[in-house]
C-alpha cells in the first residue's frame, strides 16, 4: 500500500530527527557505516557481551547454528500432536489427521512453563502459530500462481486444518527436549473447526454477523497467526496478520466495499477457499472478513477452554500484541500493523493486574483505550486514542459507536493523522531498561523524492529497529519506572540495517559492525535474554538470494560498548523465514520457529530448493517447517 494519511511518514521524522544536535546526545551520526552513541568505542578488542563465535553468514540448504551450540529439531510439520494418528506420509494428507498433526509455517512460539506459575527451564508447554500454507510444497504438481484454480476440496480443508496453533507438552531431557504426543495437555486449533468467543465492544455488532453466526459472536477459526505474546497471568496472545489473502468474490460488489478495500481485500483470493466454502467468498457472506484481524486469547493450561477474540485491541494486520505491566498496575499491550505505510499502536486496560486472583483477570483486554503513534521530528511521539465521539471519530465521518472505530481501525487511525511506518512488525519491551523497540522491516515502495539527507535509500530494503523511550528509562530504575501508560513518549532510531561495506546501503550500526559482527537485513521478531540484549529474528522473503546473506538470529547490546553491534547466532536453512525468538527461563534454550524452508518461485513439492530438515531423497519428502531448540553444548547461558 501506498497511501499517507500524515504529512510527516517516519522516514522524513529520522531525517529531521538525525539532523539536529542532538544526535550527539546518541542518536545516529558519524556517516554510512557507523552510529555513535554514549559508550561506543571502535577498537582493536571486541566491544560485544556477547561471547559466541559467530555462525557462517552463507545461505546454505541445511541450518547452522553458532559454534558450540547444538540445534535440535523438536518438532515438525505433520508431527502428531494428538493421538489416534497413523504416521506422517507426505503423500497421502488427509484433513482430520492434519488437525491431530503439528500445522505448517511456524510463527510465533511461546515457552510456558509448567507447572502453571512456575519458573521451570525443563518442563513446559510450546505454544506455536501456525500462519499460512504453502500449498506448492505440500502438493504435487501446483505452483504458487495455479495452487488456488487446481487445488481438490480435500487439498483445501488438509490447508485449513494446517493453519491456527498447536500446544505441546515438552521435557529437556539428558538427550535434549522432546515432546510429549500424548499429553492431555496438547491441542490443535485450527481455522477448520475451532470455535471462538469474540468479546469487547464489537461483539454482537451487525458487522459481525453472517448466516452461520447471526449473532456475531461466535467465529470458527483463526487466519494467518504472526506473532503474538504472553499475558501476566499465564495466557497466550496470537496476532490475526494477512487475513485479507484467504477470501474471494468482488468486495467492490458488498456494504463494505470501502472497509475492505482498505484491508486489502482485491477480489482474487491466494487461495482456493472461496470455491469450497461460502464464507470465504465476500459476495455471498460479505461481513465475514470483519471476523478476522484481531488478538486471539487462548489459555494453554485447559485444553478445553475456548480462544476469545479480543476486539477491544482493534482489527488490523497485527503482527504482535506483546503485554507489559505498568508501575500503576494497568496492562499495556503494543501492536504493530504489518504492511507499508501503516501504524504503531498500543492498548491500556482500565482495570489492573491482580497477581493474587487470574481469574479477576480474565476479561481484563475488554475494557480500556486503544491508541495510534504520532512521531514528530523533535524526537517524540504522542499516543492517539481511537476512541468513538472524540475528535474526528464521529458519525459524520461514518463511526456510530465505539464498535465501529475499532472494526475500521486503519480509517480511524487515518483521521487522527497517525505516522506512516515501514512494516512495523515485531513491538516488544526490554525487561532491563524498560524501552520499547520496534521492528521496522523494510518498505519496497518509498519513491524517490521522499527520501532524506540522511536517510538515502529510495527503497528501504533493509529495514530498520526504532526505539521507544516511555517516561522514567532515562534513569537507572529501568523497566521499573516505565511509565508506558504516558502519553508522550521520546524516540530514537538503533540501527539502521544494511550492509556496512557498501555506501549505497545507507546502513548504520555500532562502527565495528564489519570487522566484529555481521549486518542484518529485514528484521521482524525479536526477544531479549535476562541481560536485556536484543535477539533479532529477520525475514528477507524473496530478496533472501539477492542480498547473499540467510535469515537467521542476530543478538546485539543495546546498551554500553556494544549497542547495536549485531553479531550472528542462527543461520535459517535456504529460503527460510526466522521466526518465534523465545527463550526459557533461565536463557540455557533458545527456541525458534524455522518458516517456509524451500519457499521461492522456482521451488516446488517435486523440487524444492531445501528438503530441510529431513533430508530424506529416497521418499522425496518436502521442506517441513519447524520448531528449533537451541542449546549450547556445555549446557551454558546462551550469550554469555
Amino acid at each position: 500500500m501506498t497511501h499517507q494519511t500524515s504529512p510527516t511518514p517516519l522516514f522524513e521524522l529520522i531525517d529531521a530527527r538525525l539532523s539536529r544536535r542532538s544526535v550527539l546526545k546518541g542518536l545516529l551520526a558519524g556517516g554510512a557505516a557507523a552510529v555513535a552513541a554514549p559508550g561506543w568505542a571502535a577498537g582493536s578488542g571486541n566491544p560485544s557481551s556477547l561471547r559466541f563465535a559467530q555462525a557462517p553468514h552463507t545461505i546454505e540448504m541445511f541450518h547452522q547454528p553458532a559454534p558450540g551450540h547444538r540445534a535440535d529439531v523438536l518438532i515438525r510439520w505433520g508431527d502428531p500432536v494428538l493421538g489416534g494418528v497413523p504416521p506422517f506420509d507426505h503423500e497421502k494428507l488427509v484433513a482430520e489427521a492434519q488437525e491431530k498433526r503439528f500445522g505448517y509455517n511456524n510463527d510465533f512460539v511461546a515457552f510456558m512453563p509448567l507447572p502453571r506459575g512456575s519458573k521451570s527451564s525443563t518442563h513446559g508447554l510450546l505454544v506455536v502459530n501456525h500462519e499460512y500454507t504453502n500449498p506448492e510444497l505440500m502438493f504435487a504438481g501446483l505452483t504458487a500462481t495455479t495452487a488456488a484454480d487446481r487445488m481438490t476440496r480435500e487439498q483445501t480443508e488438509v490447508e485449513l486444518a494446517a493453519h491456527g496453533l498447536s500446544v505441546v507438552e515438552i521435557r529437556k531431557t539428558a538427550d535434549g527436549w522432546r515432546y510429549v504426543p500424548d499429553s492431555r495437555l496438547n491441542r490443535r486449533i485450527s481455522a477448520r473447526s475451532t470455535a471462538m468467543r469474540v468479546s469487547g465492544p464489537a461483539a454482537g455488532h451487525a458487522r459481525l454477523q453472517t448466516s452461520a453466526d447471526p449473532g456475531g459472536r461466535q467465529v470458527v477459526g483463526t487466519l494467518n497467526n504472526c506473532s503474538g505474546g504472553v499475558t501476566p497471568w499465564g495466557t497466550v496472545l496470537t496476532a490475526e496478520e494477512n487475513f485479507n489473502i484467504y477470501f474471494g468474490g468482488d468486495p467492490r460488489k458488498t456494504t463494505e466495499a470501502a472497509n475492505h478495500k482498505r484491508l486489502g481485500l482485491k477480489g482474487k483470493s491466494r487461495y482456493a477457499w472461496s470455491r469450497f466454502h461460502d464464507r470465504f467468498d465476500v459476495e455471498k457472506e460479505p461481513n465475514e472478513p470483519n471476523r478476522f484481524g484481531w488478538v486471539v486469547e487462548i489459555d494453554p493450561y485447559d485444553p478445553r477452554s475456548a480462544p476469545v477474540k479480543r476486539t477491544a485491541l482493534g482489527r488490523f494486520k497485527h503482527e504482535a500484541a506483546t503485554c507489559v505491566v505498568a508501575p500503576d498496575g494497568r496492562v499495556v499491550v503494543y501492536s504493530g500493523d504489518d504492511e507499508t505505510f501503516e501504524y504503531l499502536y498500543r492498548f491500556v486496560t482500565d482495570g489492573k493486574y491482580d497477581a493474587k486472583n487470574l481469574a479477576a483477570n480474565r476479561d481484563l483486554l475488554d475494557h480500556g483505550t486503544l491508541s495510534v503513534a504520532r512521531f514528530d521530528e523533535s524526537g517524540f511521539l504522542r499516543w492517539l486514542p481511537l476512541v468513538f465521539g472524540q475528535g474526528p471519530l464521529t458519525p459524520a465521518n461514518g463511526f456510530n459507536s465505539q464498535a465501529n472505530v475499532l472494526i475500521e481501525t486503519r480509517r480511524a487511525a487515518d483521521l487522527l493523522g497517525a505516522t506512516p511506518m515501514d512494516r512495523p512488525e515485531d513491538v516488544e519491551a526490554n525487561p532491563v531498561n524498560g524501552r520499547v523497540y520496534v521492528m521496522l522491516t523494510n518498505n519496497n515502495v518509498r519513491k524517490p523524492e521522499q527520501i532524506g539527507r540522511l536517510h538515502p535509500r529510495a527503497k528501504n530494503t533493509y529495514g530498520h529497529i526504532i526505539e521507544l523511550l516511555p517516561p522514567g528509562t532515562e534513569g537507572t530504575d529501568g523497566a521499573r519506572a516505565a511509565r508506558h501508560t504516558a502519553d508522550e513518549y521520546r524516540w530514537e532510531v538503533f540501527l539502521l540495517a544494511g550492509d556496512p561495506g557498501n555506501p549505497e546501503h545507507g546502513a548504520r550500526y555500532h562502527p565495528d559492525t564489519a570487522r566484529q559482527g555481521s549486518w542484518l537485513a529485514a528484521p521482524d521478531n525479536c526477544c531479549f535474554d535476562n541481560r536485556g540484549r536484543l535477539w533479532i529474528a529477520t525475514d528477507q522473503g524473496s530478496k533472501q538470494r539477492a542480498s547473499g546473506i540467510p535469515d537467521g538470529v542476530y543478538a546485539c547490546d543495546v546498551a554500553g560498548a556494544g549497542r547495536a553491534l549485531p553479531r550472528f547466532f542462527y543461520a535459517c536453512p535456504r529460503d527460510a523465514e526466522m521466526c518465534g525468538p523465545a527463550f526459557t527461563p533461565d536463557n540455557k534454550t533458545l527456541f525458534v520457529a524455522v518458516q517456509h524452508p524451500g519457499e521461492n518461485k522456482d521451488s516446488s513439492y517435486d523440487n524444492p530448493s531445501t528438503r530441510w530438515p529431513d533430508f530424506d531423497f529416497r521418499r522425496k519428502v518436502p521442506p517441513r517447517p519447524a520448531v528449533v531448540a537451541i542449546a549450547r553444548e556445555d549446557g551454558g547461558v546462551i550469550g554469555g
